[in-house]
């Protein structure tokens, strides 16, 4: 039978650098259990910016998107992701693809896009044998340690996002898009604010500018939100950003980051950004059947490198309406 659990019920483990815990035995029925407990936890997440729950023995993919499933209620469709996904489920993908020796650094999930997710949910199927950990980062805090000069200049101008899709690293644009017509395409990138250019190649240039500030939608807190770091040719390993200037030209990267007015980010903003998301992160080792929810807008997420097999499914939910300036002209050709 279901009943309804509030939060003030369920006892969250707090500790310096670790995300916050709830610990729970469900052995039966881990989606029942979703579904009766999802007010209360996503009550939580909102009071503490994340919450692992540990002890709901997820065992394979079916059951772990029924439990993202009834949590997540109408999960979003990924779209223009940077690299193509495993579907496992509607609204249920594998992780992104990223080679296991490097870092993912601290980001919010698709921050560049018109209605990003404010939820995001992880379910661990496979530990990694060392590593791997989705770590977090207070975004509200983080913004309050930047330089004030930093940032009065991204709330200024915001960030611009550039990205040449190819058929050769990361997603396609028929992937990220999910239709190769080119005038659907066109349709929602004129939509979406998104600037584009068809290239000789027959391949896809695209540029768009975003807030790098946002305010939360409940707390009315102010946070660093977006994917300057993470995105920026800075962030890639030396050797694999030199083959690519080297393959494709230091202005056709696959993807890249630069001030709002067209400037670009020096090492020295992302080593900045990258040290100070260091000095506000907490995180736990994942456990086979752990579940973990993200507050995708107070709370920046990474993952670490690792090693041995990794299997953790994601699913995205409660797009948010967030202002963009009006679609700007398309670039030109070249």
């Amino acid at each position: 039978m279901s009943y309804a659990i509030t939060a003030s019920l369920l006892r969250v483990d707090l500790k310096p650098g670790k995300p916050p815990i709830l610990y729970v035995d469900t052995p039966d029925n881990a989606p029942a259990w979703a579904a009766d407990h999802r007010h209360a936890l996503r009550t939580l997440v909102t009071e503490h910016g994340a919450l692992l729950v540990r002890g709901l023995h997820l065992r394979d993919a079916d059951q772990a998107g029924a439990v993202l499933q009834r949590l997540g209620v109408d999960l979003m469709t990924d779209k223009q992701s940077f690299a193509p996904r495993q579907t496992y489920a509607p609204g249920v993908y594998s992780s992104t693809p990223w080679p296991p020796s490097q870092p993912m650094c601290m980001h919010h999930e698709l921050s560049y896009t018109h209605h990003p997710p404010g939820l995001m949910l992880f379910a661990c199927l496979t530990p990694p044998t060392s590593g791997g950990a989705t770590a977090i980062a207070d975004a509200a805090t983080v913004l309050e340690a930047l330089p004030s000069e930093l940032v009065h200049r991204f709330e200024r101008e915001g960030w611009l996002l550039c990205r040449t899709y190819n058929d050769e690293i990361g997603a396609s644009y028929g992937e990220a898009f999910g239709t190769d017509d080119r005038t659907a395409i066109e349709a929602y990138c004129r939509t979406a604010g998104i600037e584009f250019a068809w290239q000789p190649d027959g391949g896809l240039r695209t540029r768009q500018r975003r807030p790098a500030v946002t305010t939360h939608p409940v707390t009315g807190r102010p946070c660093w939100f977006n994917q300057i770091a993470f995105l920026n040719e800075w962030t890639i390993e030396p050797e694999i950003r030199d083959y690519l200037i080297d393959l494709y030209g230091a202005e056709s990267l696959p993807f890249n980051t630069r001030f709002g007015g067209g400037d670009p980010i020096g090492p020295d903003v992302i080593r900045l950004l990258n040290d100070t998301y260091a000095t506000h992160t907490a995180r736990e080792p994942w456990r086979a059947g752990d579940l973990m929810l993200v507050d995708n807008v107070r709370t920046a997420h990474s993952r670490e490198a690792f090693e041995g097999p990794r299997e953790v499914l994601v699913a995205m939910a409660e797009p948010q309406s967030r202002f963009f300036r009006p679609p700007a002209d398309e670039l030109s050709p070249g």
